[in-house]
């Protein structure tokens, strides 16, 4: 076993977490509101990422992007949000959820509600990972188990 990991069971509501993000400073502000839990972290958990997330009204889960090897999967656990994507939007509430195969449709969650929303986020971690963002002049490539996010030319943040 992996020192540090837990075996017991806990409560997800009340592990640790935080609401700071990798992105560069020029995009780190927007998602502010948003305090994600990673929950399999707790247990060793290293071939995919578990997260309890909730984003407070007016924030939002990430900036709009798709990734190149990574799969995610997303359930709503309460309140209401707003997915946008390449196509439009759709409302999701308590009890949906949605999957976003790697390489597919550009994505991301808004609350634009006037209460909390929480979701439990899951994605799997192969290497070679990286990340579009359509929107954004922004790539993510994953390095040693890390994000580095260049400019859309390859240049440094």
């Amino acid at each position: 076993m992996n020192q540090g990991t837990l075996v017991e069971p806990c409560m997800a509501a009340e592990a640790a977490g935080r609401s700071t993000t990798n992105y560069p400073p020029p995009f780190a502000g927007r998602l502010a509101g948003r305090f994600k839990r990673p929950l399999g972290d707790l247990f060793g958990i290293r071939s995919f990422g578990v997260n309890l997330t909730t984003l407070e009204p007016g924030a939002q889960s990430a900036l709009k992007h798709r990734h190149h090897v990574q799969d995610e999967f997303v359930y709503v656990l309460s309140g209401e949000l707003v997915l946008v994507h390449d196509h439009g939007e759709a409302m999701i509430t308590a009890g949906m959820c949605a999957g976003f195969p790697h390489g597919g449709t550009a994505h991301h969650l808004l609350n634009r509600s006037n209460a909390p929303a929480s979701y439990i986020e899951i994605g799997d971690r192969q290497p070679g990972d990286g990340a579009d963002y359509p929107d954004d002049d922004l790539k993510a490539v994953r390095v040693n188990g890390g994000w580095s996010y260049l400019h859309k030319d390859g240049s440094p943040y």
